[in-house]
């Protein structure tokens, strides 16, 4: 058994693919009625079809889960997010911990938790 997806239910899925794409380069693999995976296995699906599926209601920025990107150019990344044509809402700006890592925390465009970091020290 392998861990292939990690699923996110989303309000407007062309919204977040072009947040996805924009902001860290994921590209559409493959989209059919109310999914879209993107590449590096994340896949949007339309809230819609997951509140049916599940048979009950969503609860955004629950903080139980989180999307983890390695990004060498973070500074490059807060421009991006500052920048985009929609609010970004942060859960903290960047954090220097003690092992030397610089990360930020931020909310996509539906509240999902996404944390990104510079590679490890010795890790480039």
């Amino acid at each position: 058994m392998g861990l292939r997806n990690v699923l996110i239910a989303v309000n407007d899925i062309e919204k977040s693919k072009e947040f996805y794409k924009e902001l860290f380069g994921l590209e559409v693999v493959l989209e059919q009625e109310g999914n879209v995976m993107l590449t590096e296995g994340l896949v949007l699906q339309q809230l819609t079809i997951w509140r049916e599926a599940i048979g009950r209601d969503v609860n955004f920025q629950n903080n139980a889960t989180i999307l983890y990107f390695e990004e060498t150019n973070l500074e490059g990344l807060l421009e991006k997010l500052d920048a985009y044509g929609e609010t970004i809402q942060y859960v903290n700006k960047v954090t220097k911990l003690p092992w030397g890592q610089k990360m930020v925390r931020f909310y996509d465009l539906d509240g999902n938790l996404i944390e990104a970091r510079t590679p490890a020290i010795g890790e480039v």
